[in-house]
């Protein structure tokens, strides 16, 4: 390797060359280290993430919710939406979700269903038929029909209000019984008030158009 040197000086020479060789190695190893931790450093720290539900499944409107339904994921909690519903296990859907969808409280039957139409009342509408509310959906826009069971004539009380909930069950009562079977929608206040006195002595029917 060192031709004309003494055996002697050419091992001190090989040493000092391995020296070098790793001095140059371990400086590069050093420097990588280095670059990793820099980039760690200015890398943003993760997002902070909420807990929310989210749909194992798609589920329609009317669904009692159980554990099986729902799944805890980690959202990032600046994209998570707003009422994000902490709890729901016998709930019930006022309105369908998708697979995967995050789960809120305007989407279920309770105080915040009002929220899913801002502006408008949440009222309770009977009707005396039930088998009629197995055809609604919530969603649909309707209008409500008073028919006066004395004289026989109709008038429409309220046009285009919205479905929000249906019964979650069989009807009370079989079509045109007596039991009826409860609905909610959403109307402005005064359509409100006009359907609470028509339901007092009148018999509510709905019309639409799909």
């Amino acid at each position: 390797m060192f031709p004309g040197l003494p055996p002697t000086r050419r091992r001190l020479r090989a040493v000092r060359h391995q020296l070098r060789r790793r001095r140059r190695l371990i400086a590069a190893a050093l420097a990588a280290a280095a670059v990793v931790s820099a980039l760690r450093t200015l890398a943003p720290p993760p997002p902070d993430t909420v807990d929310v539900l989210v749909a194992t499944r798609d589920l329609p409107s009317g669904t009692l919710l159980d554990d099986d339904d729902l799944v805890v994921r980690a959202f990032p909690a600046d994209l998570a939406p707003a009422g994000a519903a902490s709890a729901a296990a016998g709930r019930v859907l006022a309105a369908p979700i998708g697979r995967g969808e995050v789960l809120t409280d305007v989407r279920v039957v309770g105080p915040a269903l009002a929220m899913a139409q801002p502006g408008e009342t949440v009222v309770p509408v009977r009707l005396p038929d039930a088998g009629m509310a197995t055809l609604l959906r919530p969603g649909d826009e309707v209008d409500l029909v008073a028919t006066d069971p004395g004289t026989g004539t109709s008038v429409v009380v309220a046009r285009d209000v919205t479905v929000l909930a249906t019964p979650t069950g069989a009807p009370d009562g079989p079509a045109g019984g007596s039991g009826g079977a409860l609905v909610v929608i959403g109307a402005s206040a005064e359509e409100a008030i006009a359907i609470s006195s028509a339901a007092l002595a009148q018999f509510l029917t709905v019309s639409w158009e799909r």
